[in-house]
């Protein structure tokens, strides 16, 4: 009706389907990631994650960076690109960093929707609590951009969207390739809704996929890979090839039991159907300790002693249930991670509790971090990596290499960074606990910034 009716007024006419920010509910209505992408000459994203809390679709800002990367392995080569719209921005640095973390994606193009909004006076929005920090966006900056352009009066947003480009226009060509946990959503699946986005707001990096990604070392499966009938036979494989599979309380959910099709094949482990509302976290070994801001809700995972283990823990009153729960199967690492009932409150978890996640989870990957929530990491095969920050304060931000001697450089300045050795870590009876040798950075991040380096 599309397609063909545009070809038979001009066979060389190329036809693009611009796909929403929405993809978790495309089935519903009327989208196919499937099959549309086959049937057209082209697609492009959404990316336009505007406010996310006030919006009804909570869309978190990550998922300008995500869907880029999710829709280049749905349909490689042919997404055309990002569109950012102007909208429901309570603050003109989202409108920015939309722009930014599209193109941090390594999108070709972008798309800026629409004309005449562009050529409307931009609003600064509520930003006074870091409006005098040396922020990546800067008002006075852009006045200065929109004057150099022979603008008179309040910068227009299309003012605002050039002068945000300008900013990463420097970094985005010496970026590599994005690296990241793998995370499998095959198609026309619905579970979790948008949780990748949620851990990336965490510091984790996630690239989706809409098929199994057998070559990755970590996968990430969330709720979404129950709609694969094939789940438990692929994380069995993927283990007995010394891989590792995290997945969700709420896949768990669905595919425990002791069936064919069921993970009881490869673990004992499963939710007892009570949830614990916690509010005290535990460390390794009882390492670490503290208090959690509030009581955070979430399902309770049964498990055997010894064969699995509960590398982060959530308490209540004495009970506890794990965040994270390790299981040994042949050469492969199996993680339960739970998921609190509000997504939102795994950006209250203590920074402590994020960097252990961080460390099981990154294992293998070649920067470590330890950020508060709402700060993300976006890691590159060339030694590069960006560090950005959704808060409204400035980020205190610790970054590891692995090994010894290393220096960053920054990829907008110039400038280098000499690291030193961690401190040693210690079980609480003062034993070492040996870690491979590696070298700290210690960052400040202002808010609404990023910053990008190259590792040396």
């Amino acid at each position: 009706m599309v397609v063909g009716a545009a070809r038979s007024v001009n066979p060389k006419v190329k036809v693009i389907i611009k796909f929403p920010n929405w993809y978790e509910h495309f089935q519903a209505n009327g989208y196919d990631l499937d099959q549309e992408p086959r049937i057209f000459d082209g697609i492009y994203t959404g990316t336009e994650t505007r406010d996310p809390v006030n919006n009804d679709q909570h869309l978190q800002q990550y998922e300008s960076y995500e869907i880029i990367r999710y829709f280049d392995n749905i349909a490689p080569g042919r997404n055309g690109g990002g569109w950012v719209d102007t909208y429901g921005c309570r603050y003109l640095d989202r409108y920015a960093e939309q722009l930014w973390d599209t193109m941090l994606a390594k999108t070709p193009q972008i798309m800026l929707f629409q004309y005449s909004d562009l050529l409307r006076a931009a609003q600064a929005g509520d930003r006074k609590a870091w409006s005098n920090l040396d922020t990546t966006f800067k008002m006075a900056e852009l006045d200065t951009w929109s004057a150099r352009g022979g603008a008179t009066g309040q910068p227009s947003y299309a003012a605002v969207a050039g002068y945000s480009l300008s900013q990463v226009n420097d970094v985005v060509g010496k970026l590599g390739n994005p690296v990241a946990i793998a995370n499998y959503k095959p198609y026309q699946s619905i579970g979790e809704d948008f949780l990748p986005n949620y851990l990336g707001m965490i510091g984790i990096p996630i690239e989706m996929y809409p098929e199994f990604p057998t070559k990755a070392k970590t996968i990430l499966l969330t709720e979404d890979a129950k709609f694969d009938r094939q789940i438990v036979g692929k994380i069995k494989a993927h283990l007995l090839q010394g891989g590792t599979v995290i997945i969700t309380s709420g896949l768990l959910k669905a595919i425990q039991g002791n069936g064919p099709n069921q993970l009881g094949q490869i673990a004992e482990i499963g939710l007892t159907g009570s949830q614990l509302s916690a509010d005290r976290y535990q460390g390794f070994f009882g390492m670490t300790g503290g208090p959690l801001p509030h009581n955070i809700l979430l399902p309770q995972i049964s498990f055997q002693t010894n064969d699995a283990w509960p590398e982060v823990r959530l308490t209540a009153n004495g009970n506890g249930a794990p965040l994270l729960l390790q299981d040994h199967y042949a050469d492969g690492l199996l993680y339960i991670l739970d998921i609190p009932d509000n997504p939102f409150d795994l950006y209250d978890l203590p920074q402590p509790v994020l960097t252990s996640l961080r460390r099981f989870l990154l294992r293998g990957f070649p920067v470590q971090f330890d950020a508060p929530s709402q700060v993300s990491l976006f890691l590159y095969d060339n030694d590069t990596f960006v560090t950005e920050s959704f808060l409204d304060h400035p980020a205190a931000v610790t970054i590891s290499l692995a090994g010894t001697g290393h220096r960053l450089r920054n990829l907008v300045t110039g400038q280098t960074l000499a690291g030193q050795a961690p401190p040693p870590i210690k079980t609480p009876f003062g034993r070492p606990i040996p870690q491979p040798p590696a070298t700290e950075f210690h960052l400040t991040v202002q808010p609404y910034s990023f910053v990008a380096f190259a590792g040396e």
